[in-house]
């Protein structure tokens, strides 16, 4: 495995159209928005989770590839099980092996980290790649749409209808919104944690192509549209994350309401780079 040695900032652009991108359970699953401006918002959370998705369906949760949090897990069970394993057993701080293993494991841990605490004491491990919220670059308009099921679920709802069988619901969607996510990868604690070169390539590999693998009716069309990444020549880095961020400009060219990537124009200031800063489109 090939040692990170270069600090990362990234910009994540992908779109939604007739979907609803990250639903908050707090206000009956709507599309999350600011109340203040009226952007939408997708969660880090939400995000990482579609990696974790991603890795475990690419790579099958083979050797050094496992994924920690993961649908049905019991994370306590886990932990205690990496303190069975002979080479924790026989270490003299036992919570740094562990922590080790657990590393060396699971893609996630690694790559977001984790806290391990809650078990036998994993420890806790700051993760490399972190992301921010992502944000809508123009007010978004949440949609409510009444639908229905020509079915019931129970034989006392068909007979409360005198068998007309039909039921309601109603589904959320934003009719278009583009969105635009910030991320960080620390080489520092990329190698504290064992995060490699290889394990960077699969991530971009989970940015370009996550949303292919995790379609539902609800997220409507869901799409990955750039990823713009710029590398510093340092470990620690050779310029502020916002300026480098500050050089993507996004900007409307359509008349109305935008319903498409193709209404935005995205173009990078590449003249402007800092100096020991290098940028890369890999969408």
């Amino acid at each position: 495995m090939s040692e990170l040695k270069n600090r990362i900032d990234f910009v994540y652009i992908f779109d939604v159209q007739d979907g609803n991108p990250n639903g908050d359970p707090d206000a009956g699953n709507l599309p999350r928005v600011d109340a203040e401006t009226g952007m939408g918002l997708v969660t880090d959370v939400c995000l990482k989770r579609k990696v974790r998705n991603y890795v475990q369906v690419a790579k099958e949760c083979a050797a050094g590839y496992d994924i920690f949090i993961k649908e049905k897990a019991v994370l306590n069970t886990l932990i205690d099980a990496a303190h069975e394993e002979d080479t924790v057993k026989t270490a003299s701080d036992k919570t740094s092996a562990a922590r080790d293993l657990m590393c060396k494991k699971y893609f996630d841990i690694r790559t977001f980290g984790a806290v391990m605490s809650t078990g036998k004491n994993a420890g806790q491990v700051r993760g490399p790649i972190q992301f921010t919220f992502a944000r809508s670059v123009d007010p978004i308009a949440a949609m409510e749409h009444s639908i229905t099921r020509m079915a019931v679920a129970t034989e006392k709802e068909a007979e409360k209808q005198g068998g007309d069988n039909r039921t309601m619901g109603r589904k959320a969607t934003v009719p278009y919104g583009l969105y635009v996510c910030h991320g960080f990868i620390s080489a520092n604690l990329a190698q504290q944690t064992g995060f490699s070169e290889e394990d960077l390539a699969l991530f971009w590999d989970a940015l370009k192509n996550m949303f292919d693998v995790d379609r539902s009716a609800a997220r409507g069309l869901m799409s990955a549209q750039k990823l713009v990444v710029f590398k510093h020549e340092s470990v620690l880095g050779n310029a502020p994350a916002n300026k480098l961020f500050d050089l993507v400009k996004i900007e409307k060219v359509c008349d109305g309401a935008p319903r498409k990537f193709d209404d935005y124009k995205v173009t990078i200031e590449k003249n402007n780079l800092p100096t020991g800063v290098t940028v890369e489109e890999l969408i």
